[in-house]
């Protein structure tokens, strides 16, 4: 069959096909494309005036607020009306900064000067302690001095005694010791608070003793102070005292300690405001900073060389400016976030992704923020537009399916009908190969009997005995061929009885060897011999068994040796016929069974056949209410496992 026979059914189809049913459709899926995009587009157009409308409005709103903190910032008597819990006030300029109220930070960007602890008064007391190591003389020195009028040199004197005794082996003294520094305020030691100092030193050598409730105490009162402000202390000292303080409570950081991230915000405005005096660039009236993972807005109030600046926190944004614009938000039914120059939302609603925005950017508005509009609900808004998309879209998806179905059918059919008439024109080709070997013989041998060409009796007897073969060979095709019709069919009958494996293996394994003897193949049979007999149709199974042992023959050849094996498995009986041919790949192996089916190994070998030995096989091994199996390696042979029902208990 040439390429433009085998092609022209169903080009012809698909031509009619495209014609009929696929034009239409295109034109229907146009039309309704185009109206879709038409709606889509007058529904964006609407949402996205709605969103620039409220931009507008939400805008003019916050430029508002935020000029009237402006002035009060201008205002020294009113700067009190901006502290509320979650901002300070920061007022900078050269001499330093004030923090309004100082209980807003936890600690500070510089500190005042206080009193330090002088060196000159324990000179001799140093001497005695680390050169003579004479701690008793030490510590009567060290008792005079701490009866100082002057703090300083109180502060210095009880932290050399809490050290001497604590070297003495005096720990209760020491702590007294530590307890009476505590109670000196105003005076610093190497830069940090002297009752801070000692409060701490209590700890560590709570720590050291053991005294676990004494020590959670005595930290816990430490953290009180210093979680409240107690002291003004830079943050490098916090951090090393807070740090040491959750470790002897046992406690994680928190995380969520809004007045640490705003006492970061205030080191941060610090260096800015320094930076800028120093020829930087000039601090802005408002910006955004980002501490600890919170948004700051700062707000400055710029006099010469003088700033006022509101440092307000997330909680105090929402409270007050976006409060502000909440009834426009309500109304308008948007959103708004309040972005920062990378696009991260700082204040506000992240939009659902994706969804249109309306953007104002701080160069066009003098906000410290972008302002980003969305739709509250972005469905809503193309609520009628979604009503007719999802009608048009399912009658458009409802034509592609049946144009596909209609494809996928049309195509189906055409392959199986091509397939069925390839596989029928190979078995007729096949048959007619079968049939035509052993009619040339008869035919020959006919002819040489007939013009009286044989030289003696005993040749004419070998003729005989050819033509008899070959007539039994051309019997026996066409018996398979009429039983395969009636297996097909259903029509053939199976005559039941007991049958032990052992006895009718061996007589069909002789009789298989005496037609296939020029084979040169060796049939090697193993029977367990307490294998209980089947029930079965003795001439059906023997066929069975002769279509897998024809099969191993055909297929092994260089490999002289077929193993048939009959045992027991699983509660049944099983007959394994095994070769060393060249196996099946797993692709094949779900069509084996299906009549005139043959596989690569029979095109690449010229191994002839019907292809119907493994259908009869099937039909057989079913008919009997067994199953037949396949187990099978490329390049390493096959096994086929008939498995029967036994007989008895």
């Amino acid at each position: 069959m040439t390429m433009r026979a085998w092609l022209s059914p169903p080009r012809r189809l698909l031509a009619l096909f495209f014609a009929v049913t696929l034009a239409p459709a295109a034109g229907l899926v146009w039309l309704g494309w185009n109206l879709l995009e038409q709606d889509r587009q007058l529904e964006a157009q609407r949402a996205m005036e709605r969103r620039e409308s409220a931009a507008e409005r939400i805008v003019g709103l916050l430029q508002q607020e935020l000029s009237a903190f402006r002035q009060l910032l201008a205002n020294p008597g009113r700067i009190d009306e901006l502290t509320t819990e979650g901002s300070v006030v920061v007022l900078l300029d050269p001499a330093g900064l004030t923090v309004q109220p100082a209980s807003g930070v936890l600690y500070h960007p510089i500190v005042p000067p206080e009193p330090e602890v002088p060196s000159e008064p324990f000179l001799e007391a140093d001497k005695l302690e680390f050169q003579e190591r004479d701690y008793v003389r030490v510590i009567e020195l060290l008792r005079k001095l701490a009866r100082s009028d002057d703090a300083a040199v109180q502060a210095g004197a009880c932290l050399r005694l809490a050290r001497n005794y604590r070297k003495a082996g005096d720990i209760e003294s020491a702590l007294a010791a530590y307890e009476g520094l505590a109670r000196i305020d105003e005076v610093r030691i190497a830069g940090v608070p002297a009752d801070l100092r000692a409060r701490s030193a209590r700890c560590f050598l709570l720590a050291e003793l053991g005294r676990t409730e004494d020590l959670r105490s005595e930290a816990a009162s430490l953290s009180r102070d210093l979680f409240n402000g107690r002291w003004r202390i830079t943050g490098p000292v916090f951090q090393l005292h807070a740090g040491q303080v959750r470790k002897w409570l046992d406690s994680p950081e928190d995380a969520e300690d809004d007045r640490v991230a705003l006492s970061a915000a205030v080191d941060w405005l610090w260096v800015r405001w320094r930076a800028a005096q120093g020829g930087g660039p000039a601090l802005p009236e408002s910006l955004t900073h980002i501490a600890n993972g919170r948004v700051f807005t700062m707000l400055a109030n710029n006099a010469g060389n003088r700033s006022a600046v509101l440092v307000a926190g997330p909680e105090f944004a929402r409270r007050h400016w976006l409060a502000a614009v909440a009834p426009t938000l309500a109304n308008q039914g948007v959103n708004i976030g309040l972005r920062d120059s990378s696009g991260n939302i700082l204040l506000g609603t992240p939009p659902p992704e994706p969804n249109p925005l309306s953007l104002r950017l701080p160069a066009d508005t003098g906000l410290p923020w972008t302002v980003a509009v969305s739709s509250r609900d972005a469905a809503g808004d193309t609520a009628q537009f979604s009503s007719r998309r999802r009608l048009l879209l399912s009658g458009l998806g409802l034509v592609m399916v049946l144009v596909l179905a209609s494809s996928y059918y049309l195509a189906r059919g055409i392959s199986r009908e091509l397939a069925a008439a390839r596989l029928k024109s190979d078995f007729v080709s096949a048959v007619s190969h079968e049939f035509r070997t052993p009619l040339a013989t008869l035919r020959h041998l006919t002819e040489i009997l007939a013009d009286g060409r044989v030289e003696s009796e005993e040749r004419r007897i070998s003729y005989y005995d050819s033509q008899l073969r070959a007539t039994g060979r051309l019997s026996r095709l066409v018996e398979r061929l009429l039983d395969f019709g009636r297996m097909e069919a259903g029509v053939f009958r199976y005559r039941l009885t007991t049958v032990h494996l052992g006895d009718f293996l061996r007589s069909v394994v002789d009789e298989f060897e005496q037609d296939a003897a020029a084979s040169g193949h060796r049939i090697d049979l193993t029977v367990d011999p307490a294998l209980p007999p089947v029930s079965a149709d003795r001439e059906a199974l023997a066929q069975a068994v002769w279509n897998l042992l024809d099969n191993a023959v055909k297929y092994s050849q260089g490999r002289p040796a077929v193993w048939i094996e009959a045992a027991a498995q699983d509660g049944q009986a099983a007959i394994r016929i095994r070769d060393e041919g060249p196996g099946l790949p797993a692709e094949e192996r779900k069509d084996l069974f299906r009549k005139f089916v043959r596989g690569s190994a029979a095109r690449e070998t010229g191994v002839k056949g019907t292809g119907i030995g493994l259908a009869m096989v099937d039909y057989i091994v079913r008919a009997h209410r067994g199953r037949i199996l396949v187990d099978s390696t490329p390049g390493r042979g096959s096994t086929f496992t008939i498995l029967l029902k036994t007989e008895g208990p």
